[in-house]
């Protein structure tokens, strides 16, 4: 038994909790394992004497005894296997399961642990193919989901009706086997029961022993007003049945909503252009717009440029995360004319002559003026 301070060796404070008490174990079991130091007495003595510490400061009565009296209140044998040179690993075994078992998938300490509980069934994910329109105002939607259900004929047990199930030989009933190699014991899943527990020696002609069939549900969902691509709607216990009696898993319903001949959604906001001819550009006018409401009239004013952005307020989406309608945006757009015939080419270009000057046309010249100031800074 080490006479070094239990804390000292494991590099802890006396006020550190459980977990940092067994990380710390972790790290010193690791880098000074036997199988990693072979013939290395250094490392095994390290190792023995964190594992001598850990077993008693994992423990909440040896630990409470320590603090008060030292390695007294532990006693001779309170350690690790009482000290005695080339003595074995004492109850290593069930501590290296204790610290390790996320890696080897052993279980909890003592080796008795029972075999898990029943396995919830595996969740399922269905794409849903909405409209814009349906996704901002809202729908019940009919779908068909592929799964596999609890069998009708042996309520999902796997065996033949008037059959039960056996206990698995190999385990025990217990779902899981202990692998033991030189000292270190870890717990695995049972390889023949894989963890049940029981073994079907008499199956279910439905389902063939596995207690789920295959089946096309058919589910109504419905779909809030507000939701965008990506939003998902979870079905309690619509996901695929427990293969071993357990709960049935979820189905999650992702929306994917298409894209739309007239608008783009940006979160709340709706966008769309607006074509308007050269007349209505110069003098202003009145446009017809749509919504995904009805027709609204937008009023354009005289000298409006292309790509001007028009605001139009609570006409765009309420999102099913609550807020107030966001707004619809309406980009307009300058259309050339075409197929002109004679005589409104000519009128074009009589209008022509009578813009001439730059007046008409700030943006124009200033924009030649700054490429003439460009090439002037040019020199050959």
């Amino acid at each position: 038994m080490s006479k070094r301070d239990y804390y000292e060796i494991l590099g802890v404070a006396k006020s550190a909790s459980e977990a940092e008490v067994k990380k710390a174990y972790r790290r010193i079991a690791m880098k000074n394992h036997p199988d990693r130091n072979p013939d290395n007495k250094k490392a095994e003595d390290i190792f023995k004497e964190a594992t001598e510490a850990y077993e008693v400061l994992s423990n909440k009565e040896k630990k409470a005894a320590y603090d008060q009296y030292g390695h007294a209140g532990v006693g001779s044998n309170g350690g690790f296997g009482g000290g005695a040179p080339g003595g074995d690993y004492g109850n290593f075994s069930d501590i290296f399961g204790d610290v390790f078992g996320d890696i080897f998938g052993g279980g909890g300490r003592g080796g008795g642990r029972g075999r898990a509980g029943p396995t919830r069934g595996s969740d399922l994910r269905y794409n849903l193919d909405l409209g814009l329109e349906d996704a901002v105002r809202g729908k019940t939607v009919q779908i068909k989901v592929p799964t596999l259900c609890a069998c009708d004929d042996c309520s999902g047990s796997g065996s033949k009706k008037g059959a039960t199930p056996d206990t698995c030989a190999t385990c025990g009933g217990h779902g899981q086997v202990r692998m033991s190699q030189g000292f270190i014991s870890v717990q695995q899943t049972c390889p023949k029961c894989h963890g049940r527990g029981q073994v079907i020696s008499d199956p279910c002609g439905t389902c063939y022993g596995q207690g789920r069939v295959k089946e096309t549900k058919t589910l109504s969902v419905k779909v809030p007003p507000g939701v965008d691509t990506g939003d998902r709607i979870r079905l309690a216990g619509e996901g695929e049945a427990s293969p071993d009696g357990g709960p049935s898993g979820d189905l999650y319903v992702q929306m994917d909503v298409r894209e739309h001949a007239l608008f783009q959604r940006d979160g709340r906001n709706l966008y769309c252009e607006v074509p308007i001819s050269i007349v209505d550009a110069a003098l202003g006018g009145e446009l017809e717009v749509p919504t995904l409401n009805g027709r609204v009239k937008l009023k354009v004013p005289p000298e409006t440029q292309t790509g001007r952005l028009f605001r139009l307020k609570g006409k765009g989406v309420t999102s099913v995360r609550g807020g107030g309608p966001g707004d619809l945006m309406c980009r307009v757009v300058l259309e050339t004319p075409v197929n002109l015939d004679g005589d409104q080419k000519a009128l074009l270009r009589k209008l022509q002559e009578s813009l001439e000057g730059g007046k008409h046309s700030p943006k124009k010249a200033s924009w030649f003026e700054g490429v003439k100031k460009f090439f002037d800074g040019f020199t050959i």
